[in-house]
């Protein structure tokens, strides 16, 4: 066994078919099955299940998997950390967001650019199980999201470090008319119009704590909505079919005469952010310097 056939393994097990894995790996079909079968040859059991139209991982195959993948993450990370003994800060670096939390990311880019224009960047959203998964795969370095950090039970450990917190304001249609010329609005108005509320199955840290802020004041809202998506939420609210609480970080990336943005005027509502990553995982030299950019400084855990 050796690390090419770990990885020809690895690709076949997440395609579950050994055409789309031998896509992957642009290689040819019949090769890749030649060193399935030996690999299962060399370890004297099989790894697959063959019965269905996927290759199903048998409890060996599903073990020798979560193996591998630890073994060529390390590799990887190994020869990451040589290359760059030699070299500046360059590359790719692979950031994961939330979507409410998006619009913090150009400004810090634009900065980081200037120092490092060698640097590229790809950005995936996603909620804070979905992105704690890609940390784990690393195909993500970093991942920017509201706090607390709502990853799966038994997850890896994180290193965060806390970002300036983001109030949130009232989003309400133009058109409402007992808002017309006002520059705020109180918590419990909100709660005589139907609610749109910012929440994922998952991930329900924010919309618990407002409806904490509602409760503390003899309000319920009328929940209309619940979605994901600032951007239909607030297309909605354009829409005259609700009203809102957001953070102002995200409107500032949103314009429009349909909707108008108002401050609380009786409660201190923010979101806390936090720029997260894997305790133990080799960072590269330009995930460190964008940690030191977002932060301001160099956090506890990350090589100064």
């Amino acid at each position: 066994m050796d690390l090419r056939q770990l990885r020809y393994f690895a690709a076949v097990v997440r395609e579950g078919q050994i055409t789309s894995a031998a896509k992957k790996l642009n290689m040819e079909q019949p090769p890749l099955s030649r060193q399935m079968k030996m690999l299962e040859e060399e370890l004297g059991t099989p790894l697959f299940d063959r019965t269905g139209r996927k290759l199903v991982p048998t409890e060996a195959g599903r073990r020798l998997y979560e193996r591998s993948e630890q073994l060529l993450v390390q590799l990887e990370e190994a020869l990451l950390e040589i290359r760059e003994l030699g070299e500046g800060v360059g590359g790719t670096l692979a950031i994961g967001a939330v979507v409410s939390c998006i619009s913090l990311l150009p400004s810090a880019i634009e900065r980081f650019g200037r120092d490092y224009p060698a640097v590229a960047f790809k950005i995936q959203e996603g909620d804070h199980f979905q992105l704690a998964e890609l940390l784990r795969k690393r195909q993500i370095e970093l991942i920017v999201a509201r706090l607390p950090f709502e990853a799966p039970p038994g997850a890896d450990d994180y290193g965060i470090a806390p970002l300036p917190a983001d109030p949130l304001a009232a989003v309400v249609p133009a058109d409402w008319p007992e808002y017309a010329g006002r520059g705020t609005v109180r918590l419990n108005e909100l709660s005589e119009r139907p609610f749109l509320t910012l929440k994922t199955d998952r991930t329900t840290g924010m919309h618990e704590r407002i409806m904490h802020e509602f409760a503390a004041r003899g309000a319920a809202p009328r929940i209309f909505c619940e979605c994901s998506s600032v951007a239909v939420i607030l297309a909605l609210v354009a829409q005259g079919l609700g009203a809102s609480l957001l953070p102002r970080s995200v409107l500032s990336s949103f314009r429009s005469e349909d909707f108008r943005v108002l401050e609380l005027e009786d409660a201190l509502l923010q979101a806390d952010v936090g720029l997260i990553w894997l305790q133990g995982r080799y960072l590269s030299r330009s995930a460190e310097r964008f940690i030191r950019e977002l932060f301001g400084g160099t956090p506890e855990g990350i090589r100064g």
